[in-house]
């Protein structure tokens, strides 16, 4: 009896291929590939400056990578377009909130502008789950760093996606939070999204990412487990 044919791999939502940054005389990442597929958590760790949130920055744009190219579904990264803008969406440490408007506002916004559909409905949906609703009429300004880790989160949540990109989304959350932030991830790639994560938890690593990269401390060189 002939053997049945392994299934093809799937083709990577997200792909990065040689990403290469220096700062100075110092090279922080050296040639960096990933891959993410659809229905995938990759995580990013690694010891402190290892690169880890430069990898992410030079992925999504923020920063300029010397050498390398990301793609999105096979288009190249560049969040100026709206078919990335429409695909991607970004939890970095350094988001800004809009400071005049309050928290539902806030959320309503980046919802309606990416079109989400049934917009109210998502955002009440959201503010319960990260458990904002009680705070849900103040201004970001006035909400604690571990309330506002939960904004930004939530403003991720609130609209379309295939790809999620983290860099230490746990950060400023406490147990529960941590807790519901793996729930959420797994979820995530249940609905088919793909998953790039840095973190420095090791059970939320574990608990969500199929693969690993570490990042060594020489030049950023990555180890794909």
């Amino acid at each position: 009896m002939a053997k049945k044919k392994a299934a093809p791999a799937k083709p990577a939502l997200l792909a990065v291929r040689g990403i290469t940054r220096s700062f100075g005389d110092r090279t922080i990442l050296d040639g960096v590939d990933l891959d993410v597929r659809a229905g995938e958590a990759v995580g990013v760790v690694g010891p402190n400056g290892s690169g880890k949130s430069t990898l992410l920055r030079c992925i999504v744009g923020a920063d300029e990578a010397d050498a390398g190219e990301s793609t999105l579904a096979g288009t190249v990264l560049d969040e100026r377009r709206p078919e990335i803008r429409a695909d991607l969406a970004i939890v970095m440490d350094d988001i800004d909130f809009f400071p005049d408007l309050s928290v539902v506002e806030h959320l309503d916004l980046v919802a309606r502008a990416h079109s989400t559909p049934d917009a109210e409905e998502v955002v009440n949906a959201v503010l319960d789950e990260v458990g904002l609703m009680e705070v849900s009429g103040q201004l970001p300004s006035t909400l604690s760093s571990g309330q506002r880790r939960r904004l930004a989160l939530a403003s991720a949540f609130v609209r379309p996606r295939r790809l999620l990109v983290l860099d230490e989304p746990e950060a400023r959350l406490d147990v529960d939070g941590v807790a519901w932030l793996g729930d959420r991830l797994v979820a995530e790639k249940r609905a088919g999204r793909g998953v790039l994560l840095v973190s420095h938890d090791a059970d939320l690593v574990t608990r969500v990412c199929d693969r690993v990269v570490r990042l060594g401390t020489a030049a950023g060189t990555p180890d794909d487990h």
